[in-house]
């Protein structure tokens, strides 16, 4: 058949599937895949769109069309070409064709119950920036402020130009390894708004998010003030005529002759800076539109103004153009060399009586905020064309820039001028610029005003972010839509400027910045220290020059900074950010957002359960780890998945909280009918356990019935030696009264299930009886010790007397012993056994009496009546199977053979114990008992029968079997 042959064939060519003739599809057969023929190179290009798949029903009479969602209800139902998958194409689902240029709107953030759709229309392309005009510029705008134009030079006069050097490497390396992270976390994904606050809380989680973001809006809102305040302090010192209040005059430290240098008032500083701060909001409540189009204009006199610094410099002679400059002289590089650390003023000029010495440490504090701002390209990142790659080059390309910046200046400023004139001239940049200072001046205060702008549409927006990823019910307030204003936000962080525009003082507000701008560093630094060690599989940078060992070098230099600076502010803040954690951790709303503190606590795990291997865990590091079984065998509230008591008592078999249950329950019916109903009643029981207040997990495994369906969990639950070592379940009284004839062979199943599979078990007689965690119980705490059991039925004794409900009683030991035994010996070494174990309880030896049940003749008659009516039910059992005309057979199939003195021998053992336990602890709060394994060739319903007897008109029961190894020890 050639390839004409396979469009022309019909139904009985190729048959509908199952049934008739296949031939399997070959190499040369064209109906596989279609292709349009394209010209390489040409605009329409093949993509996934052109491909055509084409299906056997298609070449024959005709393939039965797929209806699909776009195509309406009543419209033209359009072809399914990948019918055979069941679900759309990856074009249509993933949104594949934004490769041809089109945008996927970003998803939003992950909220608590909330789905995140994938199939989100395409919005209207946006024009998109490059990495100059995106990220290289606007950094640049922001690290170049004030600082450099009327501190750094004052900066260079007090260290002098060796410290100086030093201090602006340790600043400059400090973000240059911050930039180093920040271009690995960016460039591992899209990124929404909010800059490092989102980068900081999708590593380390919402709570370290929020408070570090927090910490950063305060930050950008107090530089705002410290703009304004270094705009208006240039203004005042251009034009002296301006100010209200008296100027300050100082007299110059080591001067022959006093001479008066001017600043300007404090009150000056702060009414012109509300002035300003509210003018810039009107600004800011004018929309950003226009503020992001002017932006880029006012760097245009920052960088003609420090070009017209090194010209002056250049062209410097000696007391030109003022007193004190030197030219570029050697004279001048070498005196200026150490530093001058003295008194100064609030206003920073020299003078013995001053209230304040500065320091190194102190230095460190006001110079780094001039090379901050590194941040300002990331929080750009909805509006670049390849974040990828615009992120990580513009910003170290700035960084870069502007430390050789600083570095170059340092070493000019030194030589051009003499101490007293760096120390003096807080406008020594306006001094020496050519060819007139008012270039300067305006530099200043363009480049201040701009970068407070900035401050002021940046704060707002980082704060209405935090408020829109809804973790945080206070910051409700500033949430907005995503095309909104942030409003309430701006009106907000333009409170807190004026607050600190208040305070007057440029150098007392600059540390303040510096220590949240190093917190929210060191969080970068951490994020990528993090994610970059744990290595997981979704952690894949494009940007590959980075290591952990730069990121952790980076976070400790910010704190090392930090303390440097100030340990006070630096307590301050660690503080302030401690309780926002503590805060949002306590009111904040549940979130996850797939954070490196998840996958290092699962790397954590995975390491911890390889360290614990296969071995046995020694007794002494041995916890209960409780399998609950829910199966209620009796009746529950309404849209209750697990008897709340089953959740107490899990809680009483942990020490302190220590340890975890696994609550389990079967649904009984076909997997692939039940797994949604299995999913629901899974999600159910957990929100049940966690309103409990019980650590543990919730499993729920769909079987045919309830034997085959706990066999499987017995077998599979649990990892290495975290499986579950201890089988807790309720006893069924109901199986009689309710004549629930299935459940004695399910019940004794389990029992041997538990005992084959080497689990412990715990049945809970008189569940409902069993007190809560406010409940106090008084008494004693009874052991019937029959059997060894590894000392379980010990340590769960002294696990109840840790829990509020039961921590008055007394523990009482009752030995179980044969008629002719050592009392006495036996007492003694029970005693010496507890003592070597460390625990306080009453030793009571009790003598039973081998079977023979004419030599009690003192027994009630009550029990008599209890041993005689189970008797009578057991010989009804039987005669019922006989007269069936079969052999009766057990539940595996062997034949049963009846011992009716066995039988008797059994029943009255149960019976005499029971006995003993309400002649002893009738009025004990809990009894703890042995229990006994099904005998063999013994029908379940016996056994029944024998627990029966056991357990009767004892109000609250444990019944207790260990399992072939100890859970305590007797050494240390």
């Amino acid at each position: 058949m050639d390839s004409g042959d396979i469009e022309e064939a019909g139904e009985e060519d190729f048959p509908r599937l199952g049934g008739g003739r296949y031939r399997p599809v070959v190499a040369h057969d064209r109906a596989v895949i279609e292709m349009s023929s394209v010209e390489p190179g040409s605009s329409s290009s093949p993509t996934l769109k052109d491909i055509k798949v084409v299906t056997p029903g298609e070449l024959g009479a005709g393939a039965r069309e797929v209806p699909r969602p776009e195509d309406g209800v009543n419209g033209h139902q359009k072809e399914s070409k990948l019918e055979l998958f069941g679900f759309d194409s990856l074009v249509n689902i993933l949104g594949l064709k934004s490769m041809t240029g089109e945008q996927v709107a970003a998803p939003s953030s992950p909220r608590d119950g909330e789905d995140i759709s994938i199939t989100q229309g395409h919005p209207k392309p946006a024009l998109k920036m490059g990495t100059m005009m995106g990220v290289f510029v606007p950094c640049l705008q922001n690290i170049l402020g004030i600082i450099y134009y009327i501190r750094f030079t004052w900066i260079v006069g007090m260290a002098g130009i060796g410290q100086s050097l030093v201090l602006v490497l340790l600043c400059g390396l400090c973000t240059f390894l911050t930039t180093i992270s920040l271009s690995a976390i960016a460039t591992n994904g899209a990124m929404k708004g909010g800059g490092p606050y989102y980068l900081i809380g999708r590593a380390l989680g919402p709570e370290v998010g929020i408070s570090i973001g927090l910490c950063f809006f305060l930050g950008n809102a107090v530089a705002g003030a410290l703009y304004v305040l270094g705009a208006v302090e240039t203004f005042l010192k251009a034009f002296p005529a301006a100010g209200i209040f008296r100027e300050t005059i100082t007299k110059v430290n080591g001067t022959a002759v006093a001479e008066p240098i001017q600043s300007p008032n404090s009150h000056d500083l702060q009414i012109y800076g509300i002035v300003v701060t509210i003018l810039l909001c009107f600004i800011v409540f004018g929309g950003v539109q226009m503020i992001n189009r002017v932006a880029p204009a006012f760097l245009i006199p920052v960088l003609l103004s420090i070009f017209c610094i090194f010209i002056g410099i250049f062209l410097a002679k000696t007391d030109d153009p003022d007193t004190g400059i030197t030219g570029l002289r050697f004279k001048s590089f070498r005196d200026n060399w150490s530093s001058a650390y003295q008194m100064t003023n609030n206003a920073g000029i020299p003078d013995p009586t001053g209230g304040t010495y500065w320091s190194f440490n102190d230095l460190v504090g006001l110079f780094f905020p001039a090379v901050t701002g590194i941040m300002a390209g990331s929080n750009r990142s909805a509006s670049l064309k390849d974040t990828q790659r615009s992120i990580p080059v513009g910003t170290l390309a700035a960084t870069l820039t502007t430390t050789s910046l600083y570095v170059i200046s340092v070493l000019f400023f030194g030589a051009v001028a003499t101490r007293d004139k760096l120390l003096t001239d807080r406008l020594l940049t306006a001094t020496v610029a050519w060819p007139w200072p008012v270039i300067v001046h305006v530099g200043i205060i363009l480049s201040t005003l701009g970068a407070a702008l900035q401050s002021l549409t940046g704060a707002p927006r980082l704060l209405a972010a935090i408020a829109n990823d809804d973790i945080l019910p206070i910051l409700n307030y500033f949430k907005v839509a995503d095309t909104s204003e942030p409003h309430i936000a701006t009106l907000f962080t333009a409170l807190i400027c004026i607050g600190c525009v208040v305070i007057g003082n440029l150098d007392l507000i600059t540390p303040t910045v510096t220590m949240f701008y190093l917190l929210c560093y060191s969080g970068v630094n951490l994020s990528c220290f993090l994610l970059d060690i744990l290595d997981a599989p979704s952690w894949r940078p494009r940007w590959k020059y980075h290591h952990w060992s730069l990121s952790f070098v980076g976070a400790a230099l910010c704190i090392v900074i930090m303390f440097l600076i100030s340990w006070s502010f630096t307590v301050v803040a660690i503080a302030l950010a401690s309780l926002i954690y503590k805060y949002v951790g306590l009111k904040g709303k549940a979130g996850d957002w797939g954070d490196g503190f998840k996958s290092a606590y699962f790397q954590l795990a995975l390491r911890s359960l390889r360290s614990l291997g296969a071995n046995q865990v020694h007794p002494k590091n041995w916890y209960p780890i409780p399998l609950v079984f829910c199966r209620p065998w009796g009746q529950l509230p309404e849209n209750v998945p697990c008897h709340p008591k089953l959740a107490d008592f899990a809680n009483c078999m942990k020490k302190k909280g220590r340890g975890m249950s696994i609550f389990v329950d079967i649904l009984d019916g076909d997997y692939y009918e039940c797994a949604e109903e299995a999913k629901e009643a899974c999600n159910k029981l957990a929100t049940y356990i966690e309103y409990k207040r019980c650590e543990g997990v919730a499993e729920i495994v769909v079987a045919p019935n309830m034997t085959e369906g706990f066999r499987g969990i017995i077998q599979t639950m649990g990892l290495g030696n975290l499986k579950p070592n201890i089988v807790v379940m309720r006893y069924p009284e109901i199986w009689r009264r309710e004549n629930l004839t299935e459940i004695p062979s399910t019940f004794v199943g389990i029992i041997n299930d538990c005992i084959t599979a080497n689990k412990a078990v715990v049945i809970i007689k008189g569940l409902d009886e069993w007190p809560n965690e406010y409940q106090r119980q008084y008494g004693t705490i009874d052991l019937y010790w029959i059997v060894r059991d590894g000392g379980l039925m010990l340590l769960l004794s002294q696990l109840l007397l840790t829990k509020e409900s039961f921590e008055s009683c007394k523990i009482q030991l009752f030995c179980i012993a044969e008629e002719d035994s050592d009392a006495e010996a036996l007492k003694a070494d029970v005693k010496k056994f507890l003592y070597d174990l460390r625990m306080q309880a009453e030793v009571i030896v009790v003598t039973m009496k081998s079977w023979d049940i004419r030599s009690e003749g003192n027994s009630k008659e009550d029990s008599l009546e209890a041993f005689d009516a189970a008797q009578r039910r057991i010989s009804d059992y039987l005669g019922e199977i006989k007269s069936q005309g079969s052999t009766p057979r057990l539940a595996n199939g062997k034949a049963m053979v009846v011992n009716e003195q066995q039988v008797d021998k059994f029943l009255y053992t149960m019976l005499k114990l029971n006995s003993t336990i309400l002649s002893y602890s009738r009025m004990a709060a809990v009894v703890l008992v042995s229990l006994p394994p099904p005998p063999l060739n013994h029908p379940a319903y016996f056994y029944m029968e024998y627990m029966d007897l056991l357990v009767e008109n004892v109000p609250r029961m444990l019944i207790v079997r260990g399992y072939h190894r100890d859970v305590v020890t007797l050494f240390t």
